[in-house]
């Protein structure tokens, strides 16, 4: 970097200061903005940053000193090099200036050759940042942005897209049978592909866009201002040009192929990491449905044929969400410990749980994914639950109509919703709970003609039994081959009697839950039911 290419902001609230700094200046740097005061430098400064800034101490309204340090806490897209132009020179202020975040100083009268000197000083100084900036924000064998840095860019972008209502859309991208090329052609083949697919997907891509090497052969790619299909759209260009353009590696060419995931913010979607899921549960959708393709997420939920608009609306005419909901008998509280949360779902079988503070107001979702992440340490079975819960609830107050709950779960991967009433859960709609209050409104209506023909029989004294026999039978050849194990190996079989032990309770559960129907009296016994939407009390 010199300083032809150099940017300038330069603030003074005296206007023959500044005419003649930008005549010294003029044809030595690539442009000069000019700001009356510290209050108009910095909205300049946020709208576009300039690489130096040239600033008086003494302004109204927002002096030099405060402009520094406000530059110094904005976030900007590359560091900044400050000057001071001040005819202040005692240690103190020379202090106050390098602590606010200066980083020269040019004392009045100022010298034309001694400004040219100190900005050439500076692009050093800058020159130096920008290339450790590059190695810190890069990834060393593509070029392109790793993944940390993508996330910082994701996070600016989702806050955009939510302020001003526009769309955007996240691409996953993984390169087909990627370890073949490495295990048949060796590392350095791999590192080829990897960098010739870097700059493929660096030429299909705006300068708005944002890529990344996600991980190994995984890429991904933000797509600001873009929508799901025309994201789509998007990879489906790209799959095909990488697909059609075999890749040389020095003694070969091979033909590469990528299977892509589209998904884009919707109005439920809480957090920027919830929309990169989306779109890996697509790709991840493209990878077992055959690979080099491209899957959008709305294909997985959001384009079910559903019914029309007058059959919905006979259906679901005054029903709410208070109607359907499954009551959550109890929740985790927020200060538990992760091993006591554990234990809850564990006990009652479920999949996830609201958390409540002190008021029992909802403050987070505890889900088996977020304990799967915790309990490969040790020291995370002693942390309180608040710190690996999820903050974002999809959450509907009671008297929601259902409708909006049926049709949003219908378009989203979530399997259920919490229903609140002033802030506390008190109950919970699943697909469920959603599906047994249509199947049980129909037979009500008697709309289902004959149901008892095919419906399931488990609860019948006699198919309770046969269920019993045959758990117990499973449960004793568990019992069986565990204590084999125990007699005649010599082997550390810790992990098997853990295994063994796991299953023989899942099965302890079943034979405890069948209990109450082999006598006959379904009815005698008021039992805990439970399902994926969550507690009941029978």
């Amino acid at each position: 970097m010199n300083t032809a290419e150099l940017n300038v902001l330069l603030v003074d609230d005296e206007p023959l200061m500044l005419r003649i700094i930008s005549r010294w200046l003029d044809g030595k740097v690539a442009g000069i903005r000019l700001a009356a005061d510290g209050e108009q430098a910095l909205r300049m400064i946020e709208a576009e940053c300039p690489d130096v800034i040239i600033t008086d101490w003494e302004m109204p309204r927002l002096n030099g000193l405060e402009l520094c340090r406000a530059v110094r806490e904005l976030d900007l897209p590359h560091y900044v090099y400050v000057f001071f132009l001040t005819a202040r020179n005692s240690h103190e202020e020379i202090i106050a200036g390098l602590e606010a975040g200066a980083n020269d100083f040019l004392a009045k009268p100022i010298h034309q050759g001694e400004l040219i000197a100190r900005l050439r000083a500076g692009t050093r100084v800058l020159e130096l940042e920008r290339r450790l900036s590059r190695l810190a924000s890069t990834d060393p064998l593509t070029g392109i942005f790793t993944q940390r840095t993508f996330y910082e860019h994701l996070e600016k972008e989702w806050a955009r897209a939510r302020r001003f209502h526009l769309p955007l859309s996240c691409v996953m991208i993984d390169l087909d049978y990627f370890k073949r090329i490495n295990d048949t052609h060796g590392h350095p083949a791999g590192d080829t592909v990897l960098r010739a697919f870097a700059e493929l997907l660096r030429r299909h891509s705006r300068q708005s866009d944002i890529v990344c090497r996600y991980g190994g052969e995984e890429f991904c790619a933000l797509l600001p201002e873009t929508d799901e299909q025309q994201a789509g759209l998007w990879a489906d260009r790209l799959r095909r040009a990488l697909a059609d353009h075999p890749i040389d590696i020095g003694d070969r060419c091979l033909t590469v192929t990528a299977s892509f995931g589209a998904a884009q913010r919707y109005d439920d979607t809480t957090t920027a990491e919830q929309l990169v899921d989306l779109a890996d549960q697509a790709l991840l959708t493209a990878k077992r449905a055959g690979r080099d393709r491209v899957v959008r997420f709305a294909q997985l939920a959001g384009e079910t044929d559903l019914e029309s608009a007058e059959s919905q609306e006979a259906l679901f005419h005054g029903v709410l969400a208070r109607h359907v909901m499954t009551p959550l008998v109890a929740c985790v509280h927020q200060d538990e410990i992760v091993g006591q949360a554990a234990d809850f779902l564990l006990r009652l079988r479920l999949s996830s749980s609201p958390v409540v503070d002190d008021d029992g107001k909802l403050v987070g979702i505890l889900s088996d994914k977020d304990l799967m992440a915790a309990i490969v340490s040790l020291d995370s079975w002693q942390r309180p639950v608040r710190e690996i819960m999820k903050p974002n609830v999809i959450c509907y107050e009671e008297e929601t109509p259902v409708r909006t709950i049926y049709e949003f779960l219908c378009r989203v991967s979530l399997r259920r919703v919490v229903i609140v009433s002033e802030g506390r859960p008190t109950g919970a709609i699943s697909r469920g709970s959603l599906i047994r209050w249509f199947r049980n409104l129909l037979i009500s209506r008697g709309l289902l003609a004959d149901h008892e023909s095919w419906q399931v029989a488990d609860t019948e004294p006699k198919c309770a039994r046969r269920r019993v026999a045959e758990t117990s039978q499973e449960l004793a050849e568990l019992a069986a081959r565990l204590a084999g194990a125990a007699a005649q190996s010599s082997e550390d079989i810790g992990p098997l009697v853990i295994g063994s032990a796991t299953g023989m309770q899942s099965l302890v559960t079943d034979l405890l839950a069948y209990s109450r129907y082999v006598s006959g009296n379904s009815a005698g016994i008021g039992a805990t039911s439970v399902d994926a939407g969550g507690i009941s009390i029978d």
